[in-house]
């Protein structure tokens, strides 16, 4: 690395590359061709206005996530160049959390959450997950038709953290739609994390009052000594990546499934593991597609990119996937890890093996329940959310025999 711009690349005189415009929902794949054209790292607009570096390839974002000297989280420098109003300050302003520090702190804030998430026990969170599915397929089984988006994964993983974090049913509905608006962007961010941020405040401010059999609690207590502000906030972070990414991995995976009956098939009959098409997810088309934002500490020359001080560095896992599947196939041994989904380094994701259970254990009890889902479009006529983050389908409707969890003998 030179602390020198080169001559060949400062991106003084590029067209940024537009992420926040509709048609990069549309086809997100057209807009990394023209990142890639520029190299392992372009130039891109997260919102109108709001330029960042992308890297689209492996090596380059290898480096970059194992590299804490030259590249920091802490978007604070980058923060006050940004109006009030962005729209993508609620997925990226600083907060004390793991997500946004460095070193001890992030050491600190990561135990906490590792050693918290450690003491959920696989067959709590399956039985969670179980008694999810049974109160949504309640609701939408007698009707033969569903929106496998807003009628399961989203409800669902609203019903589920809710329950992780000790709040009851009744609020899984606001965690939903709050959500929904931050991770998109757009007009109604700002709504959105502030009802998100309510919902968190809430939360905690009662388990400061009185402890429950759930994580804010355990938090709470944990031996590194988290202020409750500290808590809030890696309670903010936990349930935005946990709600999120994981309704999107559970519809991008019913969707690729129901829209090859050949794999739907061998999943329904038990000779193909449903974690086999989670997996081929996270390769393909992962639900979180531009995130895994850096900070340069100083002007630099990185991969041959001159890099300025204070502009996000993202990057694109959906580039990177799609330039792997192109350069070396679509066929991957199962189970194969090879993505990055997950991240790399010292943020890598410290909860996957809670998301892939979570994930996995939903569609297996959706398909067992109702095992003749059929999609109502072809997967090409699929619409998706907009937003430079997120890969995020608008709505998967289906349809199958009506029935009832409830009915005699129907349960699996």
């Amino acid at each position: 690395m030179t602390t020198h711009p080169p001559a060949q690349q400062t991106f003084s005189r590029s067209v940024p590359v537009r992420l926040w415009e509709d048609g990069f929902a549309l086809d997100p794949y057209r807009y990394y061709a023209d990142l890639r054209a520029q190299g392992p790292i372009g130039w891109a607009e997260l919102a109108p206005g709001v330029p960042a570096y992308v890297v689209t390839d492996r090596r380059a974002a290898l480096d970059l996530l194992h590299d804490t000297e030259t590249f920091s989280h802490d978007p604070r420098p980058w923060e006050a160049t940004v109006a009030d109003d962005s729209p993508v300050l609620g997925m990226m302003r600083w907060r004390p959390n793991t997500l946004f520090a460095d070193g001890a702190a992030h050491r600190r804030y990561r135990t906490s959450l590792i050693d918290t998430f450690d003491l959920v026990e696989p067959h709590d969170l399956r039985a969670r997950v179980h008694r999810a599915v049974h109160v949504l397929v309640s609701r939408f089984g007698p009707r033969g038709e569903a929106d496998l988006v807003g009628d399961f994964a989203r409800p669902l993983m609203a019903l589920v953290f809710n329950s992780l974090f000790g709040l009851p049913d009744s609020q899984s509905d606001r965690l939903n739609a709050a959500l929904g608006k931050m991770m998109e962007g757009g007009a109604q961010a700002a709504e959105g994390e502030a009802e998100f941020g309510g919902y968190v405040l809430e939360l905690i401010a009662a388990k400061a009052e009185e402890r429950g059999d759930d994580l804010p609690s355990r938090l709470l207590d944990h031996p590194t000594g988290l202020t409750p502000e500290e808590v809030t906030w890696q309670v903010f972070l936990t349930l935005g990546a946990g709600h999120e990414p994981t309704a999107n991995l559970v519809s991008n995976a019913l969707s690729r499934i129901l829209g090859n009956p050949d794999y739907y098939s061998t999943l329904t009959s038990g000779a193909r593991p449903v974690t086999d098409a989670v997996v081929e997810v996270l390769h393909h088309e992962t639900p979180l597609a531009n995130y895994g934002i850096h900070f340069a500490r100083r002007p630099l020359s990185f991969h041959d990119v001159w890099i300025r001080a204070a502009v996000p560095v993202v990057i694109s896992y959906g580039a990177l996937a799609y330039f792997a599947e192109q350069e070396h196939g679509a066929d991957r041994h199962p189970g194969d890890a090879s993505h990055l989904s997950w991240s790399a380094g010292p943020h890598t994701c410290p909860v996957k093996q809670h998301t892939l259970l979570i994930a996995t254990e939903a569609i297996e009890r959706l398909t067992q329940w109702l095992p003749d889902l059929e999609p109502v479009l072809p997967r090409e006529r699929l619409t998706w959310r907009p937003g430079p983050f997120h890969r995020s389908l608008t709505a998967l409707p289906v349809r199958f025999t009506p029935r009832s969890p409830d009915q005699p003998g129907d349960r699996p």
